[in-house]
């Protein structure tokens, strides 16, 4: 299996400035090769541009500018057209299949913030000083960088990354290790409701409050958005310093919030690992959940437009984004591959409907968001347990109609 670590660089002022100039110089091999593309299809024989075509005039380039793009690993820029590549194919799968294209666009140097070298050793060198006691990663035209790093690295080194996040530069590791022993067995199942009044609760009756780390940060962010505005928009170079502020304290900001959802996350979902075997959950379309609602065209009146609830709509998406419900999943599947228990995806409709004891189904069984009375036995229950307990039973159902 391959796992990820991340580690926090400590550089210095010159490394500091070589890592941005790479990022910078990345970003200009990108939005070339890009407008080469653009220009090619655009002239009259339409011609296609390939990766190949264009990783074989890199050493052109490195030879025409050895002061910029001839100072970094060939390797290195070999991945970021590879990366430009990868964006195109998605494009014309998306064409394919229907979905809004969004055709590759050109990166700022502020929104280009990853470089990929492929290979431990070509370019990069992790533990490039492995007798002196602080670890550090050596990269081609920067030298060695002291890392923080804070757990040991298990595995073949795969792939290495530099990642920049507002003023702090991170090494990203690829290693290739072993299927870890699964968890021993503890006979337990358990059904999730994922919910936004409870971020999660389980068929057992218990339940995790919502963090709200987003609502929580609400009144600082928009503080620190409405200084932002007040600055015109320019460009990086043109900022002046309070500007460069504004922009790092919503950046810091967002960052702040993010690190709480997943901090959360790992948590809720090792916690659900460590106790059950198998776990069942609703398999959601979040994607299609936070949607805006349609306009209403006012029939009476050219150019109006009804009401269509979009500002109450509005208020769910944010609680949607803030509960992080798609973060959360993702991270438990990680962790119950690795520990060896199962996940199980069911169809959620009519979940917190139906009464478990029952069976009953009915719009009226939930008069409100929190209480389940089941009119037709007057069962009485929370909501989102009741979710979690028909979610467990239907992919039990599942689990023994398809058995591994």
């Amino acid at each position: 299996m391959i796992r990820a670590y991340k580690f926090l660089m400590r550089p210095t002022v010159r490394q500091e400035q070589a890592l941005a100039e790479m990022l910078r110089d990345h970003c200009s091999l990108y939005n070339g090769a890009l407008q080469e593309r653009r220009d090619a299809w655009r002239h009259v024989s339409q011609t296609t541009v390939r990766y190949g075509m264009q990783s074989t005039q890199l050493k052109e380039i490195r030879a025409f500018d050895p002061e910029r793009q001839g100072r970094w690993s060939f390797s290195s820029q070999q991945a970021t057209l590879r990366r430009l590549d990868r964006a195109f194919a998605a494009f014309f799968r998306r064409v394919k299949s229907g979905d809004a294209p969004g055709y590759p666009r050109f990166r700022g140097v502020n929104w280009f913030d990853t470089v990929d070298f492929p290979k431990d050793g070509d370019g990069c060198w992790w533990n490039s000083t492995p007798h002196n006691p602080v670890t550090r990663v050596r990269f081609q035209g920067v030298g060695h960088v002291r890392v923080n790093q804070h757990r040991p690295v298990a595995g073949r080194i795969k792939t290495v990354s530099v990642k920049r996040e507002g003023r702090k530069w991170f090494v990203v590791l690829t290693a290739e290790q072993d299927q870890p022993e699964p968890l021993p067995a503890t006979g337990s199942v358990v059904g999730i409701d994922l919910g936004i009044a409870n971020f999660l609760a389980d068929s057992n009756g218990d339940f995790v409050p919502s963090p709200r780390h987003g609502r929580r940060a609400a009144a600082k962010l928009e503080a620190a958005q409405q200084a932002l505005s007040r600055f015109p928009r320019r460009r990086a170079k043109d900022r002046t310093a309070n500007h460069q502020r504004a922009v790092e304290k919503v950046a810091q900001l967002h960052g702040k919030v993010r690190r709480q959802r997943l901090d959360h996350a790992h948590k809720t979902a090792f916690g659900l690992v460590r106790a059950h075997d198998v776990i069942a959950h609703e398999g959601l379309k979040i994607r299609n959940m936070s949607k805006a609602p349609a306009p209403k065209p006012d029939p009476d009146q050219a150019g109006a437009f009804l009401p269509n609830g979009a500002a109450a709509k509005a208020g769910l998406n944010r609680s949607i984004a803030d509960a992080g419900w798609g973060v959360f999943l993702t991270i438990l599947y990680a962790k119950a591959e690795s520990a060896g228990r199962e996940m199980i995806a069911v169809d959620p409709r009519n979940t917190s409907r139906t009464c478990p004891e029952c069976g009953h189904t009915a719009k009226e069984n939930r008069p409100t968001q929190e209480k389940f009375h089941c009119v037709s036995c007057g069962h009485h229950a929370h909501a989102d347990t009741v979710g979690a307990i028909n979610v467990l039973r239907a992919g039990l159902v599942r689990r023994h109609a398809n058995p591994a």
